[in-house]
């Protein structure tokens, strides 16, 4: 499944509205990042280190939802899936418009060969794959 990683500030952050913002330009901003040995820490640096540049992180937390609560507090930027995202109210968050973003990653589902799923694992799987987009509507239209 794709899973596209987005720069991210505050609805009236100084960047929010500006256009094909630079690397360099995001270098100078506080981050805040995951610990080391995060996948998405590790696309972040990867993009800003083929461009020569180094982030020098504010802040390293542990959680996507801790760094989404320092954004909206003011401390800082980050980047993450547009995936944590989802229950957040549109407009919550400015998604920045950085060349060289969104970085495109993938998440992969494995699962012992040979060993059939359970419902709610094919179910998830599915989804995942791409089969499983007619089951929320399907819900959406009971409610």
């Amino acid at each position: 499944m794709d899973n596209p990683i987005v720069v991210l500030a505050p609805p009236d952050h100084p960047l929010a509205n500006k256009k094909k913002i630079t690397l360099e330009q995001l270098a100078e901003e506080p981050w805040l990042m995951r610990e080391k040995g995060s996948g998405t820490r590790n696309a972040i640096e990867r993009q800003f280190a083929e461009s020569g540049i180094s982030l020098r992180p504010r802040l390293e937390l542990g959680s996507n939802e801790a760094i989404k609560r320092a954004i909206l507090a003011g401390l800082g930027i980050s980047a993450l899936s547009r995936h944590a995202l989802a229950l957040n109210q549109p407009g919550q968050f400015a998604v920045l418009d950085v060349v060289g973003f969104p970085i495109l990653r993938h998440w992969y589902a494995v699962y012992p060969a040979g060993r059939q799923l359970s419902v709610v694992a094919r179910a998830f799987l599915d989804y995942l794959l791409g089969r499983g987009d007619a089951a929320p509507a399907k819900a959406d239209k009971k409610q």
